[in-house]
């Protein structure tokens, strides 16, 4: 039965930080002669044939994403709308609910991989003999803690900032937790997302009817948050461990910035990127380029336009960019992340904590970290990464959750500073886990195994 091979249909929501996981997921099956079948938005498909390694396995097959009154014209990804439009779009995703039935009484295959489509495990009992995993690409710590909490007696809405930031029964840590001021962030799960749905249902209903519980993350560095999971919702969790892309080599070429990375010594540029959806306030995008400029390091920053702008040269602080252009760079176009923290000149990365780019920085890249995350996720992937992995730093804010130009500078020094301690430290932590996470057979062994509990499902009656 171990050695039968799998036929699997990947069903990810509509972001490229959810499609591009799925993929190299995808990529670590494929390898292993399993079949996939992957629904994806047509206008992702040129971003997503480029990682597919293995076309004669996996197959892409094109959705059409519906039209819902208020999105513009054509829209099918995050990446093509504001977040305040995002409910919308899941709105036109849940539409797909005939076409994904369709599809899956033709392929009958043995799963269905999902994240976002709560529907997807009730669409699998209706036509039978499908198993269902939700695949969480996001930490397990905000599962841990927003899905199990549940509404107080009237709405989240009603609960105090101190009763939200309290861990739930049985937590397993007291330091990937929220402050006071963050914990309002997640009120944000109990707007609606979708028709008739808010967020932390979609979320719930999903890890609630599943037949499993899929985790990309590995049990030496989060293993108690799943424990808690797998406990909660009274099901397996499955480990995929930490699945990424291998860096290529022409990427830096392509995008002309082989040149412009080789002009700087070894171990001193700051590179920063904060992703494809995070889009920063003017006040804060100038602190932000200031405090880069206050390190009187050079830095290559990777950035959206801010609030009410339309290009970032729009929103630089008066004088800035005469003052910097010999040694910063700044851009609002998509770069290949990998190749640039694995570039020699490159000593620090200032990252917003997006999970993919937690992932990269602690297996793949030798710099010393910082932490400047804004959203609730990335907050408790910063936490993790800071209190109890020890391998970064977070750039202080204050009671409004705002950071300033003198802080960034300041957590930037702090790691970069040959006779700090601190970043001795963290570099030295930094080493200890890059060694474990890329050492021999650990990522195949994670997948293997995945593949004999995927097979395990699969002899219980469906």
């Amino acid at each position: 039965m171990t050695e039968s091979k799998l036929e699997i249909v990947m069903f990810p929501w509509l972001a490229f930080g959810h499609l591009i996981p799925f993929m190299n997921l995808s990529n670590e099956l494929a390898k292993r002669g399993h079949k996939i079948s992957f629904l994806l938005p047509k206008n992702a498909e040129i971003r997503l044939e480029k990682l597919n390694h293995y076309p004669n396995l996996i197959k892409l097959h094109k959705l059409t994403i519906p039209h819902v009154d208020g999105l513009p014209y054509g829209a099918e990804t995050t990446a093509d709308v504001r977040g305040s439009l995002e409910s919308l779009l899941a709105t036109a995703f849940d539409e797909l609910y005939d076409e994904i039935k369709s599809f899956l009484q033709n392929l009958k295959p043995h799963f269905i991989f999902f994240d976002f489509a709560y529907w997807i495990p009730d669409l699998a009992l209706e036509i039978g003999g499908i198993k269902t995993l939700c695949y969480k690409v996001v930490c397990p710590a905000i599962s841990s803690i927003a899905l199990i909490r549940s509404p107080v007696k009237t709405t989240f809405m009603a609960s105090t900032a101190a009763e939200l930031v309290k861990p739930p029964p049985g937590y397993p840590s007291t330091t990937v937790v929220l402050r006071e001021s963050e914990a309002k962030l997640l009120s944000s799960l109990f707007h609606e997302y979708g028709k008739g749905v808010t967020f932390y249902e979609r979320l719930k209903k999903g890890m609630t009817g599943c037949d499993a519980i899929g985790m990309e993350t590995c049990r030496e560095i989060e293993g108690t948050f799943c424990d808690y999971i797998a406990t909660q919702f009274e099901k397996p969790v499955l480990y995929t461990g930490p699945v990424l892309a291998e860096p290529t080599k022409g990427p830096l070429e392509e995008h002309g910035l082989s040149d412009w990375l080789e002009k700087f010594q070894a171990g001193s540029l700051v590179f920063c990127a904060f992703g494809s959806q995070m889009i920063l306030e003017k006040k804060q995008f100038q602190q932000l380029v200031l405090g880069f400029e206050l390190t009187e390091l050079p830095f290559l920053l990777v950035v959206k336009p801010p609030q009410g702008t339309n290009s970032v040269e729009e929103a630089f602080p008066e004088g800035f960019k005469e003052r910097v252009q010999e040694k910063g760079l700044i851009l609002d176009c998509w770069v290949p992340q990998l190749e640039i923290l694995s570039h020699k000149s490159v000593g620090c990365f200032v990252t917003h904590c997006g999970y993919g780019s937690m992932w990269e920085s602690l297996a793949l890249c030798d710099c010393q970290l910082v932490l400047l995350p804004c959203s609730v996720d990335h907050i408790l992937n910063a936490r993790l990464m800071e209190q109890q992995l020890k391998v970064g730093i977070e750039v202080e804010k204050d009671e409004n959750d705002l950071f300033t130009k003198e802080n960034l500078c300041k957590a930037v020094k702090c790691v970069m500073d040959k006779d700090s301690q601190i970043g001795c430290l963290v570099k030295e932590n930094h080493m200890k886990w890059k060694e474990l996470l890329s050492s021999p057979g650990f990522t195949s062994n994670y997948i293997d195994n995945f593949i004999k509990e995927l097979h395990g499902l699969l002899v219980e009656k469906i």
